[in-house]
């Protein structure tokens, strides 16, 4: 069984039992959370899409830890004039521990 679910204005495939960073939460750690824009759901080889979510899924998760991911570096440079620049990008997020993937109805 798995879900595909909308947070962050990202989407994401998870399962009960996985671990998924996504971008950071307004929930501290060990914090039970329930998300409820849940797009698809697949259970015994049939699939539930929704329209654009399904009514009555949801997917209990826990938030493990919340933390900034590795650096990500940006460098610009033109060639003859120079121009360069670094810069580093640390993105926050929130790992979350997939529990349960409930659909109702």
């Amino acid at each position: 069984m798995y879900a595909i679910i909308e947070t962050g204005g990202k989407q994401y495939k998870v399962s009960p039992g996985d671990t998924v960073k996504v971008e950071k939460l307004p929930f501290g750690n060990n914090t039970d959370i329930t998300l409820d824009k849940v797009i698809m759901v697949s259970k015994d080889d049939k699939a539930v899409f929704g329209s654009p979510y399904v009514s009555g899924a949801k997917v209990l998760a826990s938030v493990e830890e919340t933390g900034k991911d590795r650096k990500v570096f940006v460098f610009k440079k033109r060639p003859r004039k120079n121009y360069r620049r670094l810069r580093g990008h640390r993105q926050n997020y929130s790992a979350l521990k997939i529990k349960e993937i409930l659909l109702g109805g």
